[in-house]
């Protein structure tokens, strides 16, 4: 289903606001790694905010996945305090590990794989 104009507003509104809240908290770099956040869905209702988050080069992805949930409340308070004037209701906020960087990785590395396999031809040819 299609997003509307309403849920792109106000996950653009909560993407820009979360970024900075990350910045402040110091939740963009775990544990040697950086942590960002790749995208925001909300849903039809308004009432859900699904946050995908981005892990590079964290050693333990549950482990600061649990690190950011832990702090909930402290980011909702947050974010409450930035937003309170553009949205009547606060979403409830779900973090998710999107793995989409983890997938390109595993592609590129079967590209080079495959790159190396192939057998050379002559140019001439």
């Amino acid at each position: 289903m299609e997003e509307g104009k309403r849920q792109k507003q106000i996950a653009g509104l909560l993407n820009v606001e979360m970024n900075s809240i990350f910045q402040r908290l110091g939740l963009a770099m775990i544990d040697g790694g950086m942590v960002s956040i790749s995208s925001i869905k909300v849903t039809p209702d308004l009432l859900e905010a699904r946050i995908y988050l981005s892990f590079f080069q964290v050693k333990d992805v549950k482990a600061a996945l649990k690190k950011i949930e832990d702090r909930h409340h402290e980011i909702k308070r947050e974010l409450t305090g930035k937003v309170r004037h553009q949205l009547r209701i606060m979403p409830v906020l779900k973090f998710f590990h999107d793995e989409t960087l983890d997938h390109v990785f595993k592609m590129e590395e079967l590209f080079k794989k495959i790159e190396k396999e192939k057998p050379q031809t002559p140019k001439g040819e």
